[in-house]
């Protein structure tokens, strides 16, 4: 496998009133894992850079091979693209063991049986199920066809490796085992990869980089750990678990829309009037029914739309209320069980959040959207 050949591309599709305009790059050896709500494109850039979508008008290429160009009449078609997919579901084929499952792939490459089953069995050992070559799909946990549907597309030594969702469809047992397994057969062994996730988790573990898609355009892109523990984007914000208050640079804080200000510190020198966020964890969050007194913190009136059980915590997730600024819709608030009884809270209850200062960090917005 040719584990370090980049990726670049430049993607525009319109369907169905929805329109995906994108700019990808991924360095040789680096997982971009893309995030973003339902809807927003993620899948539309992996078909595309499958071949199994064609845009309207882009240009896809993978190290010196160019592999879509509309421009020049140059489309490659999946089969001959050196890319691998692995989806949410396994896919295998039933009536294939395991082994002839992982060695279809080099077959329809021309290589001839014997070598195919080496490969196979080569591949079924790295992802640690040798012992079930002859077993049938039917014969297998989701955990385990899983496995064997990764090493089916590392069989045919792809330039790309393309994982959609790959653990969304494992129970809570499986998925912690093929997320270690992942990061070994993917990051760890530098394959340059494209990651389609919800859960911020598999971002962590295995991506270098996130690229954050909302309405089929980029609205975020850096480093992982960056872009969750500094966000930009509204829906950054939810997958990273932190609050997020768009508006304008002010000293001392953030100035929204409706002019409020959210204060808090910045690690960055920001030019007043500049976009800005203001990030701050839920647990930054006091809780109270009436408006605290002769306090100088951010005060917001809320409407309580839901309550969450988190661990030792309850996540309070508030919505804005009649006539109130629209950016306090989301907001969320950490608090303890004993409190939500104290409070004998129900969704629709009025309360007041209250945004600790300390707690909150600015953050620039680089001028880009700062919904999600």
């Amino acid at each position: 496998m040719s584990a370090g050949t980049g990726l670049s591309a430049e993607l525009r599709l319109e369907r169905a009133g929805f329109t995906l305009d994108a700019t990808l790059r991924v360095e040789p050896g680096e997982v971009l894992a893309i995030l973003g709500p339902n809807g927003a494109g993620k899948s539309t850039i992996l078909g595309i850079l499958s071949g199994l979508l064609r845009p309207e008008r882009g240009r896809v290429q993978l190290g010196d091979r160019v592999l879509t160009d509309t421009s020049a009449g140059v489309a490659v078609p999946t089969y001959r693209r050196r890319v691998g997919l692995l989806a949410q579901q396994a896919l295998l084929f039933p009536h294939l063991s395991a082994a002839a499952n992982v060695a279809f792939g080099p077959r329809c490459a021309g290589v001839d049986r014997r070598e195919a089953d080496r490969v196979a069995h080569h591949w079924l050992g790295e992802v640690e199920v040798a012992e079930l070559a002859d077993r049938r799909p039917s014969q297998l946990s989701g955990g385990q066809a899983q496995r064997v549907a990764l090493a089916r597309a590392l069989a045919c030594e792809p330039d790309l490796l393309l994982l959609d969702e790959p653990l969304s469809a494992l129970d809570v047992d499986s998925a912690p085992a093929m997320r270690a397994l992942l990061r070994r057969v993917v990051r760890d062994a530098g394959r340059t990869t494209v990651l389609v996730t919800h859960h911020v988790l598999d971002a962590l573990v295995l991506a270098d980089r996130v690229l954050v898609v909302t309405g089929g355009s980029v609205v975020e892109e850096g480093a992982t750990r960056d872009v969750l523990t500094r966000p930009r984007s509204a829906f950054a914000a939810r997958v990273a678990g932190l609050n997020l208050v768009p508006g304008t640079a002010t000293e001392g804080g953030v100035r929204t829309a409706d002019g409020r200000i959210v204060s808090g510190h910045s690690e960055e020198a920001l030019a007043e009037g500049t976009s800005a966020v203001a990030v701050f964890s839920p647990s930054a969050v006091a809780v109270f029914p009436e408006p605290p007194k002769g306090s100088p913190r951010t005060t917001v009136e809320v409407v309580l739309e839901a309550m969450e059980p988190r661990g030792d915590v309850v996540r309070l997730r508030a919505a804005s209320p009649r006539g109130g600024p629209e950016w306090v819709a989301g907001l969320a608030a950490d608090v303890t069980p004993a409190a939500v009884a104290d409070l004998a809270l129900v969704p629709g209850s009025r309360l007041f959040f209250v945004i600790k200062s300390v707690e909150v960090t600015v953050h620039g917005a680089g001028g880009g959207p700062l919904t999600g």
